[in-house]
């Protein structure tokens, strides 16, 4: 059966909170483990923002959460409104199968060309290349190493903060003379 790639619902809730503390996925996340069910219900179940840029999607087959990505505004000051923070996991059987990719594919369409997203920030885990090869097959680009900046599994490590410019800056099309 093919993949689905949807918005994410209150009834993923669980899926979800199961998959962030995968022993094999959360260490890859700058999440905390042991990921909270009710506070996933709350977060899916809560109204949409007006005006707001944020989605969540899902990649399931047969029923299977297999993956989430998020986009979500970097913040409310004015200035940083062109910015959004990207966060993704793939669970460890659908890796290497084309999920990451296909929800890549689905935020950067999402921002490119709907949340008028000029800015697309992420940090990753130094050591996460299957991650780093990801975001650059999708034009990421390394900005910096940020030293000690994330605790994980008792010990301080650095992280590669990632951008992506949008490919192609969007255009005002002129009006017709009246």
């Amino acid at each position: 059966m093919s993949l689905t790639l949807r918005r994410a619902r209150p009834d993923d809730a669980a899926a979800l909170a199961a998959q962030l503390s995968d022993p094999d996925v959360f260490p890859d996340l700058l999440q905390l483990p042991h990921a909270n069910v009710e506070a996933w219900q709350q977060r899916l179940a809560a109204p949409a923002v007006a005006g707001s840029p944020e989605l969540l999607l899902v990649a399931e087959r047969d029923g299977q959460l297999l993956g989430n990505a998020g986009l979500h505004p970097a913040g409310v000051q004015l200035r940083r409104r062109h910015v959004m923070m990207l966060g993704i996991a793939v669970a460890p059987d659908a890796r290497g199968r084309g999920v990451g990719g296909a929800l890549m594919a689905a935020l950067l369409d999402y921002a490119d060309n709907w949340a008028q997203a000029l800015r697309i920030e992420l940090t990753v885990y130094h050591d996460n290349q299957r991650a780093i090869r990801l975001y650059e097959r999708h034009g990421f680009e390394h900005e910096g190493r940020l030293k000690a900046y994330a605790l994980r599994n008792g010990v301080y490590e650095d992280v590669v903060a990632m951008a992506r410019l949008h490919p192609r800056q969007p255009l005002v099309r002129a009006s017709p003379a009246q």
